[in-house]
Order: C-alpha cells, then structure tokens, then sequence
C-alpha cells in the first residue's frame, strides 16, 4: 500500500511553536494516520519525538553534519531526541498521537548531537501531557518545561537504532534496507535479497561492511530487535513476536533476544506493565 503522504515541514508551518530563549519549549500535537510520512527536513531546535500512542519510525542522522543514518522505531515508552539542524525524517509505522517538543537549540545538553532514543518516564509522560492542557498561563509552563529539561537530561539511552547506509551511498543496499524495516517479518536471506535489488550476494556483504560496518545477519538483528519491543511493550504473544519479525519458532527467536538484551523477551513484557 503506498504512503499517504504528508507535506513537508517548512520553518513557516512551524513558526508558531518555534522555541525562543524566553520559551525554551513548546509542544504541538497531532493525529497522524498509519502509513503517513513527513518528508526528510531540518530544523534550527531542537526536538523530541515521542507519540502518547502508536508507533513511528525517525530516520535521522547519527551526529551533527554526519552523513551516514539511523532509523529508530519508536514506542510510546521511547522517544527520539533530535540535535539542531540534525536531517531528519517521520514514518507512523501505527495510527500515532503525535507529540513533538521543540526545544531551543540553547537548552541542548552538552554532548547531545546527531540524535539518540530515550526512555519516556512516567513523569515525562505526564509532563508532557500538562503541557497540553490548554489554556496555560505563562509561569505554569515554564515550570513545566524545567522539569522537562531535567527530565531529558537524566532519561537513560536505549538502543533501538538501526544504521542505514548514507544518503550517497550505493542505492541497491539502501533498496534492501528500506525492505527490510518495511517488511521484517520476510526472512529473506541475502541471496535472496540479492536477486531483487540486482547485485551478488558478495557484493551486498562487501556493501553491508563497508557502508554500514557489519554483516547483514547481524543487522537484520537489529531490525527484528527494534521491532520486537515494541511489540512486546504492547503485550504481544512471543510467539507472535517472533513470527512478525522473521523466525520461524519462538524458540530461536527467544535464543536470539536473550542474547542480544540479556533477558527473555517475556521480561519486557512484565516491565511494559508497570507505567
């Protein structure tokens, strides 16, 4: 089915909620529909993109002027943090209830460049929300946005990032990758994979080293990864987890996760039911 497509985000679209050292964060909220996109752009804040429901995909670049990409899917528990002037791109994976804070480049804490996925405390949760009651007078949100800042500057990191080849980069690698993540549950080997972007398997594993610094199973890790907690935060069967990313049992998908997260899959599950 194609994407519906959504304008993209002009300064002048945004000029409303633009951040000012006076009001270092504003927050604008949206109903996306699945399968809608914003179209690659950049901005000169800051910003967080977290949705109160649903689920997204953030394609932005991994620091500040790098060329090479990140896509991260994100969970209502996840948000991603975007650097000013980062490149930056939104697919709604589900029906999402957007969230979007704009934080003044000002606010930036030292170090954060590029962009990285955070943990959404049930305080920022909240924060975020008293933020949306309107109306609200002026000395209630700057109360709210200190507490946000803080928020973010203590939220713990997580790794639900998977690296995609750079914008220049070979376009028969970034077919793959881009079918990958829209698909994870077909488990197309590289051979396979081979035949449908038109190059030899060699040559997709010298492109998956080269470009991306890693072989393919090993990135195709990442992806079923990255789409497998959130799944598992919503409450999802393993089983049904595992099929949707790719394996053919729950076993060795349940292999695989412990593995990788140093938990079963179920312990994420326990720890999506406490807020």
């Amino acid at each position: 089915m194609p994407r519906k497509p959504l304008l993209p985000q002009p300064l002048g679209d945004a000029e409303p909620f633009r951040p000012t050292p006076g009001r270092p964060v504003r927050l604008r909220t949206r109903s996306l529909p699945a399968d809608s996109h914003f179209d690659p752009h950049r901005h000169p804040w800051a910003q967080l993109a977290y949705c109160a429901s649903g689920v997204l995909q953030v394609t932005a670049e991994r620091g500040s002027g790098a060329e090479d990409e990140v896509a991260c899917i994100v969970p209502p528990s996840r948000a991603v943090w975007i650097a000013p002037g980062a490149r930056h791109s939104v697919h709604v994976l589900e029906e999402a209830q957007f969230r979007t804070l704009y934080l003044h480049a000002g606010v930036t804490p030292p170090g954060w460049t590029g962009c990285r996925v955070l943990r959404v405390s049930p305080l920022l949760r909240e924060l975020v929300e008293a933020l949306d009651q309107l109306p609200i007078d002026r000395a209630r949100e700057q109360l709210l946005s200190e507490l946000v800042l803080e928020e973010l500057r203590r939220a713990d990191p997580q790794a639900l990032g998977v690296p995609l080849p750079p914008p220049g980069g070979d376009k028969r690698l970034r077919a793959l990758c881009e079918a990958v993540l829209r698909a994870p549950g077909e488990r197309a080997g590289l051979a396979g994979w081979a035949v449908q972007v038109g190059a030899s398997e060699r040559t997709l594993a010298r492109l998956f080293r080269a470009e991306l610094g890693t072989g393919y199973q090993q990135w195709r890790q990442q992806v079923a990864l990255a789409h497998a907690l959130p799944l598992l935060a919503r409450g999802t069967p393993v089983h049904q987890v595992a099929a949707a990313t790719g394996y053919a049992s729950e076993s060795a998908f349940s292999a695989m996760f412990k593995a990788a997260m140093g938990q079963p899959p179920r312990h994420f599950q326990a720890r999506s039911a406490t807020p």
